[in-house]
């Protein structure tokens, strides 16, 4: 099918050329009409995040395509890789739907999960259940206490996206000893085991490549072309603004700016690269003269997380991209 025909489909379903490419590469579908229909119906199961993640950029998805931030326009899907180093809810994987795609962390029961996903859905799904009746006040600090280590995966994962369900407005947050400690969120009627929505993870997990790695370890794959996305921990807007500690070791200055060169180097490498991060003077110093085509762009984002709803509200962040 020609570049034209591709531009005119993704022109009347409102998306980038990208989408459809990506969809016609796992769907052989040769009939306009049918291209049409068929991508609505397609759109309308993919999977979302199984995990509600601060900071997650499935509410950002419409803006980064409105301001023509996402996804690269010379990212072929057809041969190359697409790398999310801090995965997290994984948002931006679920809507572009790579053919070859590396997902990492360093959230080890993060990685887990994604991996029980990948290949024990089912008694994952099983575990939920069982959490979904027992669940209360009591229940959450009973499982919240329970050492990981001494569990199998599928409880590890269960145990996971059953506390991130359950806890207050979706928060992970993990104390100097790496212990998970949310209070229990007291929600009415959370949707503790999302049947539907794993199955579709499972397959659309199924040829991904999923690890436990500093984001780093990707300098050694990445090549001309690949396409990265890097939603690191934030630097936060003011020393008391830094609620979540994703991992024990934390994200500051210096690990802001070994990320600065990550980003540095892999653009001088040819690839894709797009990264989020806070509107601060921080974090805008460290990338406003790396190079003319390193371009900082200003997008506004909700967040939940102060328990007083009027204090909730946009916020502003920063979106870097080389291309």
């Amino acid at each position: 099918m020609t570049a034209e025909v591709i531009q005119s489909i993704a022109t009347q379903l409102n998306v980038h050329p990208i989408h459809i490419r990506l969809f016609l590469s796992n769907f052989r579908i040769s009939s306009f009409e049918d291209i049409l229909t068929s991508y609505k119906k397609y759109v309308k199961t993919n999977p979302k995040p199984f995990v509600k993640w601060v900071g997650g950029k499935r509410q950002l998805l419409k803006q980064f395509r409105e301001m023509d931030l996402y996804p690269p326009h010379a990212f072929n899907p057809d041969t190359a890789t697409y790398f999310e180093p801090f995965v997290g809810g994984g948002a931006m994987f679920f809507d572009l739907l790579p053919k070859q795609s590396v997902l990492s962390d360093m959230n080890p029961e993060l990685i887990i999960t994604y991996h029980v996903i990948k290949t024990d859905v089912q008694d994952l799904i099983k575990k939920l259940k069982e959490h979904q009746t027992k669940n209360n006040k009591e229940y959450y600090l009973k499982i919240r206490r329970q050492d990981i280590n001494k569990l199998s995966a599928v409880n590890t994962a269960a145990r996971f996206i059953y506390l991130n369900r359950t806890g207050f407005n979706g928060l992970y947050r993990v104390n100097r000893q790496g212990q998970f400690n949310v209070p229990y969120g007291a929600n009415k009627n959370p949707l503790i085991c999302d049947k539907e929505n794993l199955i579709k993870m499972h397959e659309a997990l199924k040829n991904t490549e999923i690890l436990l790695q500093d984001y780093k370890e990707i300098l050694g794959r990445a090549k001309k072309g690949d396409f990265i996305y890097f939603d690191p921990p934030y630097y936060p807007v003011s020393r008391t603004a830094s609620f979540t500690n994703y991992t024990k070791e934390g994200f500051l200055e210096k690990e802001q700016e070994e990320l600065r060169d990550t980003f540095l180097t892999l653009h001088k490498r040819g690839c894709f690269v797009m990264l989020s991060n806070s509107d601060t003077e921080f974090i805008h110093n460290l990338y406003i003269d790396l190079d003319k085509n390193i371009k900082i762009h200003q997008v506004s984002a909700g967040r939940n997380i102060n328990s007083k709803g009027d204090n909730r509200g946009k916020v502003k962040e920063v979106v870097v991209i080389n291309y």
